[in-house]
């Protein structure tokens, strides 16, 4: 059983690595200042002007397939650069991708939608969550009725990433009530000049979602995505892409967490030595450290099995659970090390502290997580200890 990486594999790691050192790094005390001022901490143009500077090494579509310019990484090697982003909040990520459920479209739909998305010249958005609607995407209710040639859209999504700068949406409409999620649900391709809105939802985190608003919005046939009544299917595949990344950046961000606690606990004194000393504190450290090789392997070994064509979702779904629990953990042990400071907005410890609280919401709670594992084992689906086969 080898564990360490390949040559290629070093190389690309150590240059994200170099990157983020060099690019975003630097940036981080201006993203807090304009942040503090409610301003987007990395403007449109500034996450383009480091993109293009990306692509110029050949980072452009990390797991964009090759015959559409990307790079078509691996999982494995995908995770591995996400957890080296997630050493800085500077919210950057690599141009040249499209959500993958665009794959599926049709031709003259991946010359308007897939090839400028991949290209950044269009901006996208996935709206199925509603406001009665989260967990269980079955309950749907945003609708679309068929009136001649067309479809009339109607309905609000919310929660929506991306939604306030989206020039088209991925939306998901039940467009036959007695089937439901079963046949009953259509994914389709609105541009924002068709008539939908979105409006901005502000929350504890700099992340800024939005709702949607449909308000008798007509498209065509030809906006349908995939095939009348299969939204449902597509929806899952988007929402099962690639758990697995989001506690792959969590490692970066804790790994740089915990790097500042020890630095810290080693200067700072309190009754004449440093807290270093102090077993409270080596605990805290020690646990931290433990649990982040932790999720290093859940994640990793749930990269393994989307590379190895293997059903992942059980393995996915356990890295985003530990992963967002123990991220939570390790960053108020952090804030605690350093104490009154920590709780400032002079450093970014309370800035990765409300960000990192997401990670047990979005795209799948702690709670649909834990169904999730626990329904597996309980049905026989997965054998414990059945990991190495």
């Amino acid at each position: 059983m080898d564990f360490s990486l390949s040559v290629e594999e070093r190389e690309i790691r150590d240059w994200v690595r170099t990157f983020v050192q060099r690019e975003l790094v630097p940036r981080e005390q201006e993203v807090l200042r304009r942040e503090r001022a409610g301003e987007p901490g990395l403007r449109a143009d500034e996450l383009e002007e480091l993109q293009l500077k990306a692509r110029e090494s050949g980072f452009w579509g990390v797991q964009t397939p090759e015959e559409y310019g990307g790079m078509g990484l691996s999982a494995v090697m995908t995770a591995l650069l996400e957890a080296e982003l997630g050493r800085t909040f500077v919210p950057f990520r690599f141009g040249g991708s499209a959500d993958n459920i665009l794959f599926h479209a049709n031709d003259e739909q991946k010359e308007r939608y897939l090839l400028p998305t991949i290209e950044g010249k269009r901006k996208s958005c996935f709206a199925i969550t509603e406001p009665g609607a989260g967990s269980d995407a079955k309950a749907i209710r945003t609708t679309a009725r068929k009136d001649g040639a067309d479809w009339i859209i109607n309905g609000e999504k919310t929660f929506i990433t991306g939604g306030n700068e989206a020039d088209f949406v991925m939306v998901f409409a039940v467009t036959d009530p007695e089937k439901g999620a079963n046949g009953g649900v259509t994914c389709f391709l609105v541009d924002r000049d068709m008539g939908w809105r979105s409006e901005y939802i502000d929350t504890m985190g700099e992340w800024g979602p939005a709702s949607l608003i449909f308000e008798d919005v007509r498209v065509p046939e030809s906006q349908v995505l995939g095939e009348v009544g299969q939204g449902f299917t597509l929806a899952m595949q988007w929402i099962g892409r690639g758990r697995y990344l989001l506690p792959a950046r969590a490692i970066g961000s804790c790994e740089r967490l915990l790097s500042m606690a020890i630095e810290h606990a080693n200067t700072r004194e309190t009754f004449g030595a440093p807290i270093a000393e102090r077993q409270a504190i080596q605990w805290m450290i020690a646990d931290s450290a433990v649990e982040i090789e932790a999720l290093r392997w859940l994640v990793l070994n749930a990269a393994w099995q989307v590379d190895s064509g293997m059903d992942s979702r059980h393995a996915q779904s356990m890295a985003k659970l530990y992963g967002g629990i123990k991220a939570n953990e390790i960053v108020d042990r952090v804030l605690q090390i350093h104490g009154g400071m920590g709780y400032t907005r002079e450093l970014p410890i309370e800035r990765w502290y409300r960000e990192l609280r997401l990670l047990r919401i979005y795209e799948g709670t702690d709670e649909i997580q834990r169904r999730t594992i626990a329904r597996n084992l309980l049905k026989g689906h997965v054998k414990v200890g059945a990991a190495l086969g």
